[in-house]
C-alpha cells in the first residue's frame, strides 16, 4: 500500500491468533484528509510569505491553520480506535 494517507487510516482488527482483517476507509474521507492536509500546507506557506514580506503577524491564517491541523488531528485519532 504506498498510499500513506489510507494506511494511516486503516483499522486493523486483531484475534487471538493475529491480524484478522484491516478495514480500509473510504476514498471520501481519504480524498478529505489529503485536502486538508494541502490546505494547512499552503495556509503555512502563506504565513510565511506574510511573516517575510510585509514583517508582520496575520491571525486570521494562523486560525485556520489551527483549525485545519486540529480537525486532521481528529480524524486520525477518531479513525484509528
Amino acid at each position: 500500500m504506498t498510499d500513506w494517507v489510507k494506511q494511516a487510516l486503516t483499522r486493523k482488527r486483531y484475534g487471538r491468533k493475529g491480524l484478522k482483517e484491516a478495514v480500509e476507509p473510504d476514498e471520501r474521507l481519504v480524498l478529505g484528509v489529503k485536502f486538508a492536509i494541502a490546505f494547512t500546507f499552503s495556509l503555512t506557506a502563506l504565513e510565511v510569505a506574510h511573516l517575510a514580506f510585509l514583517g508582520s503577524w496575520n491571525s486570521e491564517v494562523f486560525a485556520a491553520i489551527t483549525g485545519l491541523t486540529g480537525t486532521v488531528t481528529g480524524i486520525m485519532i477518531s479513525q484509528k480506535s
